[in-house]
């Protein structure tokens, strides 16, 4: 068994997914718009917008969607925690995920990692980085 994480977007899901690639150092492997699927007729206010993503990251899968606006509920009471081994990873990661988004945490030093952050990206995601002993 695999425990996969999809992420539901209100219209942002192929912009995210190409900064988590670029920043994660994933590939998107699967990127299909609702006018490209079966889903066109039943979705035409979707038509640009992606109805199937995924992002490969080393031997872990994240999946996502869009979905109107009506449909989008803000993720909440969870975060996607990242567990790093290098410092500069998990600065420049740290970095490129809060632009434009929330700071809940600084990155620092707690007491059971050298680095630690908590932020939601500016795409709503709610993040974890975590580096060192810890992580």
């Amino acid at each position: 068994m695999r425990l996969i994480t999809h992420i539901v977007f209100n219209g942002q899901c192929e912009v995210a997914f190409k900064v988590y690639a670029e920043c994660l150092g994933g590939e998107i492997t699967f990127l299909l718009t609702y006018a490209e699927s079966p889903m066109a007729a039943s979705a035409p206010d979707l038509a640009d917008k992606i109805v199937h993503a995924t992002l490969k990251l080393g031997d872990q899968t994240l999946t996502g969607v869009d979905v109107s606006a009506a449909a989008y509920e803000a993720p909440r009471g969870f975060n996607l925690q990242l567990n790093l081994n290098d410092a500069g990873d998990a600065q420049r990661i740290f970095a490129t995920l809060a632009e434009g988004g929330e700071v809940r945490m600084p990155l620092q030093k707690t007491f059971w990692a050298e680095h630690f952050a908590v932020l939601v990206d500016r795409f709503g995601v709610p993040w974890e980085v975590n580096c060192g002993p810890g992580a």
